[in-house]
């Protein structure tokens, strides 16, 4: 008789297996969740690196001090040529200032990329202010296709205020261009009669 298990101890065991169902299901959505919510805070924060976006052009300040912006490209996993059209530019701090990106798709057809950044030294990031950008933006290029890509900023003279920063000479922006793949259609997701559903080598090594 001790070891049957009544009505009271079947209904214990069903509310652990909910809690831990439920607790499972939340862990999961906190981990797809982590990484927009990162992605706000660093953008607001100016942590890791991560840039200031601002809403118009800069007509504050313009101090007597030269800084130096340095530019930096990368790819992963994407067939293009991503590079800055100038290595750097020196200019006043509060200055606003556009540089060039130059992406050429180096594919046999179209893809679809998107450019993360971050800025060097990551305390510098509260203090560049991109006016305008190409990053976090999909963009399509066709096979030999070539974009320009601007990038408009400025450095805050607020920076001079801050002791770890105000002898800084240099700021490094750089940027790494991913591929973006594209939803198929439902239509299309059936393969064809006598078709492969094989990935071409090709278009496999995009996953880099």
């Amino acid at each position: 008789m001790s070891g049957e298990t009544g009505p009271i101890g079947k209904n214990s065991n069903r509310i652990v297996v909910a809690v831990c169902l439920a607790f499972f299901t939340g862990m999961v959505g906190m981990a797809y969740a982590a990484v927009p919510l990162y992605k706000m805070f660093c953008q607001v924060t100016g942590y890791g690196g991560t840039t200031q976006r601002a809403e118009k052009q800069y007509a504050g300040r313009v101090l007597d001090r030269d800084i130096t912006i340095r530019f930096d490209a990368n790819t992963n996993g994407i067939p293009w040529q991503f590079e800055p059209v100038a290595r750097s530019v020196t200019i006043k701090i509060g200055e606003t200032t556009q540089a060039h990106y130059s992406a050429t798709n180096k594919f046999d057809r179209p893809i679809t990329g998107r450019a993360s950044f971050n800025v060097q030294p990551e305390m510098a990031g509260a203090y560049f202010n991109k006016v305008e950008c190409f990053c976090f933006t999909d963009t399509t290029l066709k096979p030999g296709e070539t974009l320009d890509m601007p990038v408009v900023f400025y450095v805050d003279p607020d920076i001079v205020n801050v002791p770890e920063l105000k002898d800084l000479k240099t700021i490094t922006l750089s940027y790494t261009m991913f591929p973006v793949e594209k939803k198929q259609p439902v239509a299309s997701s059936a393969p064809a009669a006598g078709s492969s559903n094989k990935v071409p080598d090709s278009e496999a090594s995009l996953g880099g």
